[in-house]
C-alpha cells in the first residue's frame, strides 16, 4: 500500500499524467475495485465527505461571555451580589439579575446566529452528490457517494453531480457546469482524459471516469477546508476589543479616583460607596451594544444566505462592507451567473429581417431539455417559450459539439416549406453562410465592439427555400 500512501499525501500528479499511468499508480483496472479493496482504501483515504469540526456547544456559548465588555458586566454582577452588603440592606438582587439577564441575552443571540451562520462545512456538503453509480465487484450499482475511494470507476451522465475528482475515460466529450467552483458562467467541454471536479454538474453527455481524489483531497474539499478553517481576528473584532479595553481602563481609573474621594476624604459609609461604584461600572459600559450588533449582523447573515452566500463568521459582514477594492478574474463571480440577451444590441445583416425574428430563429435553434445555458437563455427571451416550436414540425436537431460549434434545427412550416435555423460561434456561422468580405468586416467590427464591453457574441443564420 506504499504507493497509495503517496496518493493520499498528494505526492503523485494524477491530474496530468497519462490515463494509463493513473491506473498503474492507483493499482486498479477499468473493471473497478472489489468491495474488499474499497473497504481497505477507506481506511487509507477516509470517507468521501468533508470533515466537520466537533466543538462543545456549552464552551462555544460561554465563549461569548469572555470578552472585555462582558468582563465589566460580570464584575458589576459580582459587586452587586457579593460586595453590596451592609447598612441593614440586602444584596442588590435587582441589579444582579438585570445584568445576568443582559449577559445571557447577548450571548444567546450571538450563539444562535453564529451557530447558524458558521456551519460552513455543512452548507458546502449540501452541494455534493449523495449517491453515485459505481462499478464494484464487476457490477454497476447505485451506492452512497461517501464510500468512493481513488481507483473506483464511476458513471457520469446528464444531470449528475460529479461525486469526486476524476479523470474521464473513453467516450464523447461532456459539458460540465463548474461555475460554483471557478465562476465560469458557461459549461466547459471536458474531453476523455480531462479532469472533472467534485461538486460540478454534468450538463450534456455520458461517460465513465476513474476517481483520483475524494473528500478533503478534492478541489472542492480543499476550498471547503479553507472556508471552515478561517479563524483569524477581523477588523470588527479588533474594534470591539479596543472599545472594551478603553471602557475597562476608563472605569478602573474612575473607580480608583472615586474610592479615594469617597472613603478617605468624604468618609462615606461602605454600602453607599459600593452603590456609587456599581453605578460607575454599569454606566461606563455600552450594555446594549453587543445585542444590537449581534441582531444587526444576524439580519445581514440571513439575507446573504438567501442569496446562496456562506457566512463563516458574522463579523465578516462588516469587513465585506468596508472593502475598498475587490479583484476577480471571472465575470460569473461578480454577476448573477445567468446569461441574457440585450435586444437593443442585436445587429441584423440580412434585408427584410427584424430583431424579433432573429431572436425567434435563435430560439428555434435551441432545445431547453438539453440543459444548455445558451439554449435556455434564447428560449427564455420569448414571451412564451412555446413560440419556439409553434406552427412548425421539427425534422432534425443538430446539438452543439466542439467541432461544428453550432446548433441547428431543420423544420417544415405550416405551408410545407423547409427551413433551417442555426446559431453558434460567429466564425462558424460566417463560414456556413459564405459571406462576402464587406459583411465579414462589419461582423468582426461588431464583435470587437461587444468584446470591448465584455460581452459575448452569438451569430444566428437561416436557410430558406
Amino acid at each position: 500500500m506504499g504507493g497509495l500512501e503517496e496518493i493520499r499525501n498528494e505526492a503523485v500528479d494524477l491530474e496530468n499524467i497519462p490515463i494509463e499511468e493513473v491506473f498503474e499508480q492507483l493499482k486498479c483496472t477499468r473493471q473497478g475495485l472489489t468491495s474488499d479493496e474499497g473497504a481497505q482504501r477507506v481506511e487509507i483515504f477516509g470517507l468521501n465527505k468533508l470533515e466537520e469540526k466537533k466543538e462543545s456547544k456549552v464552551l462555544k456559548f460561554l465563549g461569548f461571555m469572555w470578552n472585555p465588555l462582558s468582563w465589566v458586566m460580570e464584575m458589576a454582577a459580582i459587586m452587586a451580589i457579593a460586595l453590596a452588603n451592609g447598612g441593614g440592606k440586602p444584596p442588590d438582587w435587582q441589579d444582579f439579575v438585570g445584568i445576568i439577564v443582559l449577559l445571557v441575552i447577548n450571548s444567546t443571540i450571538s450563539f444562535i446566529e453564529e451557530n447558524n451562520a458558521g456551519n460552513a462545512a455543512a452548507a458546502l456538503m449540501a452541494n455534493l452528490a449523495p449517491k453515485t453509480k459505481v462499478l464494484r465487484d464487476g457490477r454497476w450499482g447505485e451506492q452512497e457517494a461517501s464510500i468512493l475511494v481513488p481507483g473506483d470507476i464511476v458513471s457520469i451522465k446528464l444531470g449528475d453531480i460529479v461525486p469526486a475528482d476524476a479523470r474521464l475515460l473513453e467516450g464523447d466529450p461532456l459539458k460540465i457546469d463548474q461555475s460554483g467552483l471557478t465562476g465560469e458562467s458557461l459549461p466547459v467541454t471536458k474531453n476523455p482524459g480531462d479532469e472533472v471536479f467534485s461538486g460540478s454538474t454534468c450538463k450534456q453527455g455520458e461517460i465513465e471516469a476513474v476517481v483520483i481524489a475524494t473528500g478533503v483531497h478534492t478541489f472542492f474539499g480543499k476550498a471547503a477546508h479553507l472556508v471552515d478553517s478561517t479563524n483569524q481576528v477581523g477588523h470588527f473584532q479588533q474594534v470591539l476589543t479596543a472599545i472594551g479595553n478603553f471602557c475597562i481602563v476608563s472605569i478602573a481609573v474612575g473607580i480608583v479616583i472615586e474610592i479615594i474621594v469617597m472613603f478617605p476624604i468624604q468618609r462615606r459609609k461602605y454600602r453607599a460607596g459600593i452603590e456609587n461604584l456599581l453605578v460607575l461600572l454599569i454606566g461606563g459600559i455600552p450594555i446594549a451594544m453587543p445585542t444590537v450588533l449581534s441582531v444587526t449582523m444576524a439580519i445581514g447573515s440571513h439575507k446573504l444566505s438567501q442569496q446562496g452566500a456562506i457566512t463563516k463568521r458574522m463579523t465578516a459582514i462588516e469587513e465585506l462592507a468596508g472593502m475598498d477594492v475587490l479583484c476577480s478574474d471571472k465575470t460569473g463571480t461578480l454577476t448573477l451567473n445567468k446569461l441574457s440577451v440585450d435586444k437593443n444590441l442585436v445587429e441584423v445583416f440580412a434585408k427584410g429581417v427584424d430583431k424579433e425574428h432573429v431572436l425567434l430563429l435563435a430560439a428555434r435553434a435551441s432545445r431547453v431539455e438539453n440543459q444548455d445555458a445558451i439554449d435556455a437563455c434564447m428560449v427564455g427571451m420569448l414571451a412564451d417559450p412555446k413560440e419556439a416550436r409553434a406552427g412548425i414540425r421539427e425534422v432534425h436537431f443538430l446539438p452543439f459539439n466542439p467541432t461544428d460549434k453550432r446548433t441547428a434545427l431543420t423544420y417544415i412550416d405550416a405551408e410545407g416549406n423547409w427551413h433551417r435555423a442555426s446559431k453558434g460561434a460567429p466564425e462558424q456561422i460566417i463560414t456556413l453562410c459564405n459571406c462576402k468580405e464587406d459583411v465579414k468586416r462589419k461582423v468582426h467590427s461588431v464583435i470587437e465592439k461587444y468584446a470591448e464591453r465584455g460581452l459575448r457574441s452569438l451569430a444566428v443564420a437561416r436557410q430558406v427555400p
